[in-house]
């Protein structure tokens, strides 16, 4: 049997059980090699329960730098019971198998193309604890020791960030660092040390830093203004509240009274919580609520309210499966027509979609000065993946002399001087009105906001040509509104090619790897990733100029294919569908797979009859 060799390249997958304390020892073992200058992109596939279902960490180790899932696994730590045949299963041919050998195992349970290293965990860990709890937290450090001994992590590298995680608590930062080497010393003696499987110090990670979505998203917020948020607990996008407080606690103190500069409202529902967000915009305060899917279906009601009577709101969806309760720490892409269309009647809505971490801080961010900018709910989509794992990324940076962009907001002054006043009045024919904050002047500027029908000034009516007066400067404001998103990004192939693909989000990790994979088979296509809706008419044309465009996404009814097809009047025989939904992040491999299947389908003439009336091909 060939085993496995590589250096700086390869993958680990932990198969824990949830509420074993895994998590932080995996993640550990994680950030111990981004310290040696290597890059890693770990991922934490958890159950939605609270304990006891199973749990999966991937570790992707590779100088390259690709951060997107690969796909398989060639180290597996199997550490759970449960799922012992479709863990063993997922190893690469020549790859290797780490298991807790306390009690024997048939030969039956293992594979012949694989090595399999065994370590007494369970036997160690009674042999030198007496706390049941004990034994499993400190089994888990024990096995990164000989994690580290095994694939050459440097012991100090691990220690160091032990250190930094039990600062000030030295009966804690000691036992982890016995139990640590405990592990180490074991495997030099006992296992076979070192594998094929080896991480060598680089300097690859530069600057970049580990940082979650959601944390990310939060920081966002607060740089881009936000003084309000009212939320609902939902998985996966509680945590971004919970981190908008925490930075709020930092950044929103009154220096001179202590006193907040902010308000975040835990509602009762999420329908509560939009209503809030909106109240609070009305009257002038930045707000934005996060939520994932199921909350977006209950806000939709005053999504509505808020695009009619045009209000700003800025809301951030951490998509996860759906339809229903689905699969709630799971990731997909399944909320883009949910959040395009949101509400009854015609409405539509711009939508953001960061790639990472970064991208999440930006376009929060942005996200509430385009809400004011346009004075309509805005969506930034991001989802599980993104949201929360933590992920190397370009450091945040913050330009100093940016001034929030409140859009069209007319002042005492202004009004006193004796300005033209119609709450829906569009005088520079870019469908966007001017508005007043309440109690700007004490006789003018005023208007009733409503749901209902009304004119240009802001009064009741349910004439035809009103309303559809007023439907129609919505479309314009639209249109106007492709101007101010996010432009997509372009990556042509290095030869011209009949072929393009488009893709999203937190996709673009997978897509962007997947696509040097074909060029270096051979196969060319032109890349373009979509970061808003409404599209740049660049979008539009990126379709026109080929044969045929994949549009990769992760969900089940191609939701971005139908809005390119519904929006830019596209032949729908141009676009093709490369589906991902099975709650895992996509992978490069998946990609890759699918693509060139279709494209050696699509490049194969069939037979067809010639004007002599026999058979001929291309």
């Amino acid at each position: 049997m060939k085993r496995l060799e590589a250096v700086n390249d390869f993958v680990i997958k932990f198969a824990n059980v949830n509420g074993s304390g895994s998590a932080s020892a995996n993640t550990l073992f994680a950030k111990s090699i981004a310290r040696m200058g290597v890059p890693v992109s770990p991922r934490n596939i958890f159950p939605s329960n609270i304990q006891g279902l199973p749990t999966w960490y991937e570790v992707r180790v590779c100088e390259a730098g690709w951060n997107a899932r690969r796909g398989g696994a060639d180290l597996m730590v199997a550490m759970n019971p449960q799922t012992w045949e479709k863990d063993v299963a997922e190893v690469e041919p020549g790859g290797y198998l780490f298991y807790d050998s306390t009690r024997p195992m048939p030969a039956g349970k293992f594979r012949d193309d694989i090595l399999v290293i065994g370590m007494p965990l369970t036997e160690i860990c009674n042999a030198t604890y007496t706390d049941p709890r004990q034994r499993q937290l400190f089994k888990n450090i024990i096995y990164v020791g000989a994690l580290a001994a095994l694939v050459g992590v440097e012991l100090g590298e691990v220690e160091k960030l032990i250190g930094e995680q039990y600062k000030g608590k030295e009966k804690l930062l000691d036992s982890n660092v016995k139990a640590l080497r405990m592990g180490h010393e074991y495997a030099v003696k006992n296992l076979p040390c070192p594998l094929g499987l080896q991480v060598r110090r680089a300097d690859k990670v530069g600057d970049r830093i580990f940082l979650e979505g959601n944390n990310a998203a939060a920081l966002g917020a607060v740089f881009g203004g936000a003084t309000v948020c009212a939320w609902y607990p939902i998985t996966p996008s509680s945590s971004m509240a919970e981190a908008f407080a925490k930075h709020c606690r930092k950044y929103r103190i009154d220096k001179a009274t202590g006193k907040n500069n902010f308000a975040i409202v835990q509602a009762e529902d999420e329908l509560a919580s939009i209503g809030m967000v909106i109240g609070a915009a009305w009257n002038g305060a930045r707000s934005f609520t996060c939520t994932s899917g199921p909350g977006i279906s209950l806000m939709s009601e005053f999504i509505g309210l808020a695009y009619f009577a045009e209000i700003p709101a800025t809301i951030v969806n951490v998509q996860r499966a759906g339809p229903s309760t689905g699969m709630p720490t799971r990731t997909q892409q399944s909320d883009v027509l949910l959040c395009a269309y949101a509400s009854h009647g015609d409405t539509k809505h711009p939508l953001l979609f960061p790639q990472d971490a970064k991208e999440g801080f930006e376009f929060t961010a942005d996200a509430l000065d385009l809400a004011d900018r346009l004075q309509t709910p805005v969506f930034v989509l991001t989802d599980l993946d993104i949201g929360m794992n933590e992920r190397l990324c370009e450091p945040l940076a913050w330009d100093d002399s940016r001034r929030f962009d409140r859009g069209k907001v007319l002042t005492n002054e202004q009004l006193e001087a004796g300005a033209r006043f119609g709450r829906y009045l569009d005088v520079d024919d870019d469908g966007i009105t001017y508005r007043t904050y309440p109690g700007t002047h004490p006789s003018r500027g005023s208007f009733f906001t409503r749901g209902t029908s009304r004119d240009r000034y802001a009064r009741y009516t349910e004439e035809g040509t009103a309303y559809v007066d007023n439907m129609e400067r919505l479309v314009r404001k639209f249109e106007t509104a492709k101007h101010y998103m996010p432009k997509p990004e372009a990556r042509p192939s290095a030869k011209p090619t009949r072929y393009g693909a488009i893709y999203y989000g937190s996709t673009a990790p997978a897509m962007e790897e997947a696509l040097a994979l074909l060029e270096a088979d051979g196969i060319h296509l032109d890349g373009l990733r979509v970061r808003a809706f409404p599209f740049q008419d660049s979008v539009i044309d990126f379709v026109n100029q080929h044969d045929c465009v994949f549009v990769v996404e992760q969900n089940r009814d191609g939701q971005l294919r139908t809005l390119l097809v519904n929006e830019g009047a596209l032949d729908p025989t141009r676009l093709a569908s490369v589906l991902h939904y099975d709650g895992t992040p996509i992978t490069a491999r998946f990609i890759k797979g699918d693509i060139a299947k279709r494209l050696t389908a699509l490049q194969v003439t069939p037979l067809r009859r010639t004007a002599a009336g026999g058979a001929g091909g291309e």
